[in-house]
């Protein structure tokens, strides 16, 4: 494994923007970069050989402070939504940046996906690091965060989340990388690409994308990805407001979950290049979101474009959705001085 690093811009107040560059002995590279902790490209070859960028994402390193699609980055504190804006930790409240209609999304317009991250390599991994301060974006204490990135020959992909406070506060980490098995500068959409997740139960989603409480059997449903389902086949149909949605933005919940245990969440592929993608984590559910928004919403891309909607697919590995309303939800609160520890793992091949 080479780790090569290069200064790639500096920020307005003169901050190095960083892009390291991870191969392996296969020839397969990850890139990554200190805004948001991101993931620029995921480069590997398909069922022929040919090596391709899979992973969105832009050309110019400042697109990536404040890009609504938070291609590839780093998200918290909290991500996903959150309920009009509204936390309760301790019996205090908390109010929130509204920033996604009437609820709060992925930590706020600066949440750490917006942020710069300190970086290092420590030998064959990288590590972003940053220092969240108490009441940042609205959020009690403050916590120390890392990301970390490891990237082997068998081109596995792992990334470590890692938070410690100083409060009783609330954390939810994931990564927003968008997949695109073609390669990201095909022109084509994911519609073609096939999922199996292993998720059996999907939270019902009320119309502005909060869940309502109940968890659904995704069984004979469009929401059945317990086998092989394509994209496109019912990316329209009406069931638990995909229509509304413009397609897939739904919690899936990984079956047998148990906390601190690394399980396989399921696996993305493309027919078309025979490039296939195998999903772990330790977290409990799997956000589906097939890129119904991007067209409009990205600044130029790596290959000099704009994408369309559909564009990519991002797994969202993370807990549930607005689990800071939901008692019955497995509890996202992170105690003071308590580790938190979480893995997202990303097996790249072919089929």
């Amino acid at each position: 494994m080479e780790i090569f690093q290069h200064i790639w811009g500096s920020t307005p107040e003169g901050e190095a923007i960083i892009l390291y560059t991870m191969r392996n002995s296969r020839g397969s590279e990850v890139q990554l970069c200190n805004v948001g902790a991101s993931i620029v490209s995921v480069k590997y070859a398909d069922r022929n050989g040919n090596i391709d960028d899979v992973a969105l994402g832009y050309k110019d390193c400042m697109s990536y402070f404040g890009d609504g699609a938070a291609s590839g980055k780093s998200v918290g504190r909290v991500a996903g939504r959150i309920a009009r804006g509204h936390l309760v930790v301790d019996g205090v409240e908390y109010r929130l940046e509204v920033n996604n209609g009437p609820n709060h999304l992925h930590g706020g317009t600066k949440g750490y996906a917006n942020c710069y991250w300190e970086s290092r390599i420590e030998t064959n991994r990288v590590v972003f690091s940053r220092i969240s301060e108490d009441m940042e974006q609205g959020y009690p204490g403050e916590l120390m965060v890392e990301a970390v990135y490891d990237f082997d020959d068998e081109d596995n992909l792992e990334i470590t989340y890692l938070a410690k406070g100083n409060k009783n506060t609330v954390v939810n980490l994931t990564n927003h990388l968008y997949w695109n098995l073609h390669g990201e500068g095909s022109g084509k959409t994911i519609l073609d690409h096939e999922l199996q997740l292993n998720c059996s139960k999907v939270l019902e989603m009320d119309t502005v994308q909060i869940p309502t409480g109940v968890i659904l059997d995704v069984k004979n449903t469009p929401l059945d990805f317990t086998s092989w389902r394509r994209f496109g086949d019912e990316i329209d149909a009406e069931f638990n407001n995909m229509r509304n949605f413009r397609g897939y933005d739904h919690c899936f919940v990984v079956d047998g979950w148990k906390k601190n245990i690394l399980a396989e969440v399921g696996e993305l592929r493309c027919e078309a290049t025979g490039r296939r993608v195998k999903i772990l984590s330790s977290q409990p559910v799997a956000v589906l979101y097939t890129g119904n928004w991007l067209a409009g919403g990205c600044p130029v891309t790596k290959s000099d474009s704009r994408y369309e909607d559909y564009a990519g697919v991002a797994i969202e590995c993370q807990a549930y959705s607005d689990a800071v309303n939901h008692p019955d939800f497995p509890s996202i609160e992170l105690k003071a001085g308590e580790l938190y520890c979480n893995k997202i793992v990303f097996q790249l091949g072919t089929f």
